[in-house]
Formats: C-alpha cells, structure tokens, sequence
C-alpha cells in the first residue's frame, strides 16, 4: 500500500457524488448473482405459506412452473428445488428420491416444459426430505446415519433427478466421498454435462429451522446432525472438505449457512480460485423479514447489504429467497 498523507488524498474526494461512487465501487451485484430456493407440493393450484418464513411459501409443480417464468423475466438465472414430500411417501430408507414420478422430478419436468433451456435447475440431493427420521441418510441400528450405504442411493437418486432434466446437483448431504461416486454415474449414465454444486462446508447450524419447517423434516427430526455437518467451531477442516470436493469432480463448492461464515467463503476462494456459492439459508431470512417488520431498518437496505457482503467475500453467487425482491431492485 502506497504512503497517503492528507491532503494530497483525501478518502472522501471519491465518494462526493452518486456517479464518482458508481464508477469507483469495487463490488457490483446482478441478478446473475442469485439462485432462487422453491419449495413443492403435492396438488394443483396450491399455495401454501411457510409461517416461520414470512413471505416464502410453498408451490404446486403448476405453480413452481410460474415462478420459474417469473424467475427468467427477472433475470435469476438458476432456479434451487427443494421437496415437500407427501407424509404417506417418506420412509425409513427414503425411497421415494428415487421414484422417477416424485415431486421433485414432476417439478423439473415442468420448469424444463415452460422454460426451456431459458433457466437452470438446481436439485438437493440428500434424503431428508423423503425419510421418515428426518436425518439426512440411511440410520444403522443405533441410529448412526451410516456413509456408504447413503451413497449408493445418493447416486440413484441424483441420476434419477439428472434423468428428469435438472442442471445441477446440489449434494447436501455432507457424506464422504459422495461427489466421485455421483460424478461417475453420472458420466456413466451419458449426463457428462450436469454440474455438480457440492455443498461442501456445510455447518451444523441452529439457522436451519424454516427450512426443515418447509420440507417438513423438522418435526420428524430424531436427534441431531452433528456426527455429519461440520461444527460451526472449525474452519481449517473446512478447507480441507472443500479440497476433497473438488479434487472428487465438483464443479463449484458452497458454504452454508451464509453470513456467518463469510471467513470460509474468502478462505475458499483464495485457496481455491474456483466458484464458491453461498446458502443465506431460512434462519438468515427469516431475521432480516422479522427485524424489518419490527423496526430495525428498512428491509431493502437490510437484504442487499447481506447479499452484497457474500459478492465482497469471493461468491459467484448466493442462494437467497430474497432473490426475486433482490432482482427488481437491481433491475430499477
């Protein structure tokens, strides 16, 4: 860094007027930075909103098919599917993720059928959302959420989501080894071009709940998560996750949750250099609508202030239901 004295620099000189800090901004946000998480359900014509996440609800495939048009006049260019799988579906082994007419897979088949190739698609691949333990992959007798044996239906399931039409796989299910194993069927089952977005520093954090509330896992929960996602205490083994995923074939990395880990974001990239994304998830959400409403500040200022934060921290992008407010905002 230079030697600056006053007055010869005065920091200020360039921040005197709208279009000298226009012109001098270091970090600029577009709705090409946004990926828009969407919740299904079963029926048709269904709306249902999520209480724990104002202003988020839940959609019928007919009605996530609108969305995603909305999303593409919007400008977000990737669309995050998440399933609210039907009581009656889920089982202790999950079997539904791999049933090629369930609602995720109806869900892509229509966003694919009124968008064409307009938006991407991003599908969850973890078993949460169709077990019915609410843990993430296959439990042994003690209630261990055992490793190999999930893979071998992660794969399954994350062909039978390729199959359908998604984009990118999204594993979140913090497994070893999952993202070779997916990426080889995937080469193997002619789907050599469908990315591979690891969540791969994935925190056992208490800012999941809407979440869990919206897929309906939450109150099926048996125990905890933390033999799986990381503890929120460790970073350097987060790098160390992250290296694996890419070295096992992942196209782009992600950190979840968001704002509170931007240290590992910045970590990521520079140790990296490749695409990082962010998951301001359903906790970090849900404290931006409920402070707005409740007179912390104004809720625009409040949502891109926290996305920008992740843009300044080395993300390509972030997942963020705010993404349609965020995009019309940036759209003028």
């Amino acid at each position: 860094m230079t030697n600056a004295h006053y007055p010869a620099t005065r920091l200020r000189r360039t921040r005197s007027s709208g279009w000298s800090r226009a012109m001098h901004r270091e970090t600029v946000l577009t709705p090409a930075d946004l990926i828009w998480p969407l919740f299904v359900t079963d029926g048709s014509g269904v709306e249902e909103p999520v209480t724990s996440l104002p202003g988020v609800s839940r959609w019928s495939v007919d009605h996530i098919a609108k969305r995603a048009k909305e999303a593409v006049d919007l400008g977000i260019p990737c669309i995050a599917l998440f399933p609210n799988t039907q009581p009656d579906r889920r089982s202790d082994d999950g079997a539904e993720a791999l049933n090629p007419d369930n609602l995720m897979c109806r869900a892509i088949k229509a966003v694919r059928d009124a968008c064409g190739n307009d938006i991407g698609i991003l599908t969850d691949v973890a078993l949460d959302p169709y077990t019915s333990h609410g843990q993430d992959g296959l439990l042994d007798e003690a209630g261990y959420v055992v490793n190999d044996d999930t893979v071998a239906v992660l794969v399954d399931q994350a062909v039978n989501q390729a199959a359908a039409g998604a984009d990118i796989i999204a594993p979140s299910d913090m497994m070893d080894g999952r993202v070779k194993a997916i990426r080889m069927a995937l080469e193997m089952n002619q789907h050599p071009n469908v990315q591979i977005m690891a969540y791969a520093a994935k925190y056992a954090s208490a800012f999941y709940g809407p979440f869990r509330d919206a897929v309906g896992s939450g109150g099926l929960l048996k125990g905890d998560k933390k033999s799986y996602q990381m503890d929120p205490a460790n970073g350097d083994e987060a790098l160390r996750e992250i290296a694996f995923d890419i070295a096992e074939g992942a196209d782009s990395v992600m950190v979840k949750p968001g704002l509170a880990y931007l240290d590992i974001i910045w970590r990521a990239k520079q140790e990296f250099g490749v695409p990082v994304f962010a998951y301001q998830v359903s906790g970090e959400y849900a404290l931006i609508e409920v402070g707005a409403a409740a007179g912390v500040g104004d809720r625009d200022a409040l949502l891109m202030e926290k996305l920008l934060a992740f843009k300044r921290a080395g993300c390509s992008g972030v997942l963020t239901y705010h993404a349609p407010r965020a995009a019309q905002l940036l759209n003028g």
